[in-house]
C-alpha cells in the first residue's frame, strides 16, 4: 500500500513516482520502459477496484471544474469526438545520478537541463467532449436507486390505480381533443391540404454546436478534456466511442500565457494544441478507461433471472404510459415501444439489420405542440442520449450536418450527426415549408437519407469521403408521409383524447430505464419450426400481394424480434408473431 505521501487520490503523481523508483532500485533499466508498466497503472487498479477507491474519486465536469485541484485524480465521461494523433515527450531522464520520468505530467517536476540519457515517447491525444445529447439522469451521482425489492411491493398496486386512472382520463378531455381537431389547421389537414407550421416541442440543437465542441469553451458551460493515453492499442479507442476515463488532471484556469507556451513546446506536441490551452481545457493522463454502453448508464438493481411475470408488469406499465402521453393511441404506442427497442444488430452488404425508424404523420402545429412535445419528454427520461431536430428549408441550406475535416488546424470539425451509438434522434418535420435547396441542403439532404437507410455518415475529408456506421434511432414527426426521410414504418397518428400530465415517480423511470437497456441488449433467434412458419405466412403474404419486397419481408422479421424481446424473450413465438400480423394490419387499414 502506498503511504501518506502518496495518496492515490490527492497526490497521483507522488504515487507515479514512487512505482517507478521501485522499479529502477530492483536493476530494472529506465530506457526500456517504453510501451511498458512498470507498476503505477497495477498499483491504481488495486486502488480503485479491489480497496474499493473508485467510488471516491470526484467526477470532472462543468460543475466541479473550478473546485478540483490539478494534479488529483478524476473521472470522466465522454464521447472521442477527434483523434489528434501522437504526442512526444520526455519519457525519462536522469537528473544528476537520479532517473526521473515525465509520464502521466505535462511537464516535469524535476529540471531536465541537456541530460544524454534522455529517452523521448510517445502517448495518444484523444479530444473528448460531453455525449451530444446526454440527459441530466444519466450523471453518474445521479444514478442512484435501492434495491427491487423495496420497490417490487408496492410496483403493481401503484401501476392498478394508475392504469385505472387512465381510464377515466381517456374520457375526460374528449371535449378538448375535439377543440384541437376543429381547428383551421387540423381541418385543413383533414381535407387532404398542407400545412406549414412552426413548433416549439421538445429541446433544439444549440445553435452553436458545430463549434462549442472543437474550441476551447468555458468550462461553465461545457466541459471538454484532452485525454492523454498511455501504452495502449489504437483500436481499443474508436471515434464517437463513449468512454470512462480515470487519470491525472492537469487544469489551471489561472495560468499566464507564457506558461501554457512553455508547457506545449516542452511536450513536443502538434501545432493544433495551441488552440487548447491548459487554462481553457484540462488534461487528463489516463490511468484506466472502461468502454461505456448504454448499460453502464441505468442501475442494475434487477438480475437477468427476472420471473417474466415482473417483465410482462413492468411492459405493460411503459406501454400505458406511452399509449396516455400519445393521445390514448395505442397502436401508436405500440409502434414507439418497438421503436424503441430497436438497435442495429448486425450488418449484411449495405443493409442495417435490426433498426426501426418510424414516422409519425399526421401531426399539425397544435397537435405537435401537445403531443410531440409530451414525447420529447417521455424520450429525454427515457433514453440515455436523445437529440431533436426542426427541420427547416433554411435548416438544410446551412446547417453543418457531417464533421469535416480542417486541415489548417488538423482537426475535425464535428457536425450535427456526429452521435454516440444509441442515440434517439427527433426529426420536426412540421415546419418545413416549400422551397429551394442549395447545394449543401442537397448534401444534407441525402446525408439524413442515408442515416436512416444506411445508419452510416460521410464525414467529409476534402478529397475523400470516409462512411462512418452509426446506431441512431429516428423518430420523425410530420404531416403527411416524409419524402425527406422514408422510416421503415410509416403510422397515422390517431389521438382521441388529451390526458393531463402526470409526474412519474423516479422509481418507475429507472425501471423503465432499466427495462428499455436490459431488453434491447438481449440476443434473439428463430427455431427451425418457426421459421417454417414464417416462410409459408411471407409466401402467403406475396401471393395477395406483388407488391411486398424483401424489405418488407426484413421489417416484419424484426418487428417479430422486437416484439419477442419486449417480453424478456430470446426466441420469436407464435403468440409474439401474430401480434406483429396484427399491428401490421391495424397499421395498413389506417394508411388506406
Amino acid at each position: 500500500m502506498v503511504g501518506r505521501p502518496y495518496d492515490c487520490l490527492a497526490n497521483p503523481l507522488g504515487a507515479v513516482r514512487l512505482t517507478f523508483d521501485r522499479a529502477v532500485a530492483s536493476g530494472s533499466d529506465p530506457a526500456t520502459f517504453d510501451g511498458t508498466d512498470w507498476g503505477a497503472t497495477e498499483l491504481f487498479r488495486q486502488f480503485l477496484f479491489d480497496d474499493g477507491g473508485l467510488s471516491q474519486v470526484p467526477v470532472l465536469n462543468p460543475r466541479t471544474i473550478k473546485s478540483l485541484q490539478p494534479n488529483t485524480l478524476v473521472r470522466f465521461r465522454g464521447m472521442i469526438q477527434d483523434m489528434l494523433g501522437n504526442e512526444f515527450y520526455a519519457g525519462v531522464y536522469k537528473d544528476g545520478e537520479t532517473w526521473r520520468t515525465n509520464k502521466f505530467a505535462d511537464i516535469s517536476q524535476y529540471p531536465m537541463g541537456d541530460s544524454p540519457e534522455m529517452r523521448v515517447w510517445e502517448r495518444r491525444l484523444l479530444y473528448c467532449v460531453p455525449v451530444p445529447g446526454q440527459n441530466s439522469w444519466t450523471e453518474p451521482s445521479e444514478v442512484v436507486l435501492g434495491p427491487m425489492k423495496n420497490y417490487a411491493c408496492t410496483y403493481f398496486q401503484r401501476e392498478k390505480r394508475q392504469r385505472e386512472d387512465d381510464a377515466i382520463m381517456s374520457d375526460v378531455n374528449m371535449e378538448a381533443i375535439d377543440e384541437l381537431h376543429s381547428s383551421p389547421s387540423a381541418k385543413k389537414m383533414r381535407e387532404g391540404g398542407n400545412t406549414s407550421t412552426s413548433t416549439d416541442s421538445g429541446e433544439s440543437l444549440d445553435k452553436d454546436i458545430c463549434t462549442t465542441m472543437n474550441t476551447a469553451v468555458d468550462c461553465e458551460t461545457a466541459c471538454p478534456c484532452l485525454v492523454k493515453i498511455y501504452d495502449s492499442p489504437e483500436s481499443d479507442l474508436k471515434l464517437n466511442d463513449v468512454f470512462e476515463f480515470i487519470g491525472v488532471l492537469t487544469y489551471d484556469p489561472d495560468s499566464p500565457k507564457e506558461k501554457e507556451d512553455s508547457i506545449v513546446e516542452r511536450s513536443l506536441c502538434e501545432d493544433e494544441l495551441f488552440e487548447l490551452p491548459p487554462r481553457k481545457v484540462p488534461r487528463l493522463h489516463c490511468f484506466v478507461y472502461q468502454k461505456l454502453g448504454v448499460q453502464d448508464f441505468l442501475s442494475n438493481f434487477l438480475t437477468p433471472e427476472v420471473k417474466s411475470q415482473m417483465l410482462r408488469g413492468i411492459r405493460e406499465a411503459l406501454l400505458g404510459y406511452l399509449t396516455s402521453i400519445l393521445g390514448n393511441d395505442r397502436v401508436a404506442a405500440e409502434f414507439m415501444l418497438l421503436h424503441l427497442l430497436s438497435r442495429v444488430n448486425g450488418r449484411a452488404d449495405s443493409m442495417a439489420v435490426g433498426k426501426l425508424s418510424l414516422n409519425l404523420t399526421c401531426f399539425s402545429k397544435e397537435t405537435t405542440s401537445v403531443f410531440g412535445h409530451r414525447l420529447n419528454l417521455a424520450i429525454e427520461n427515457l433514453m440515455p442520449y436523445s437529440q431533436s431536430i426542426p427541420l427547416t428549408i433554411d435548416y438544410l441550406n446551412t446547417a453543418l450536418l457531417a464533421p469535416r475535416k480542417d486541415y489548417q488546424t488538423n482537426r475535425l470539425i464535428t457536425g450535427v450527426l456526429q452521435f454516440a451509438d444509441g442515440t434517439h434522434l427527433t426529426i420536426d418535420e412540421t415546419q418545413l415549408q416549400a422551397g429551394n435547396l442549395n447545394s449543401t441542403g442537397v448534401e444534407n439532404t441525402q446525408l439524413l437519407k442515408n442515416l436512416i437507410d444506411m445508419q452510416k455518415v460521410a464525414y467529409d475529408f476534402t478529397y475523400y469521403k470516409m462512411e462512418m456506421p452509426a446506431d441512431i434511432q429516428l423518430l420523425i414527426l410530420s404531416e403527411g408521409k416524409s419524402n425527406i426521410l422514408p422510416a421503415d414504418v410509416v403510422l397515422p397518428f390517431c389521438p382521441c383524447s388529451v390526458n393531463p400530465h402526470v409526474d412519474v415517480e423516479a422509481s418507475t423511470l429507472n425501471v423503465w430505464r432499466w427495462y428499455l437497456g436490459t431488453m434491447r441488449s438481449l440476443s434473439h433467434e428463430i427455431t427451425p419450426e418457426m421459421q417454417k412458419v414464417l416462410e409459408d405466412d411471407l409466401v402467403s403474404a406475396r401471393q395477395a400481394d406483388r407488391s411486398l419486397g424483401s424489405q418488407e419481408f426484413s421489417r416484419l422479421l424484426t418487428m417479430g424480434r422486437l416484439e419477442s424481446i419486449s417480453f424478456g424473450e430470446s426466441c420469436l413465438s407464435m403468440e409474439h408473431w401474430e401480434m406483429v400480423k396484427e399491428l401490421e394490419k391495424l397499421r395498413k387499414q389506417r394508411l388506406n
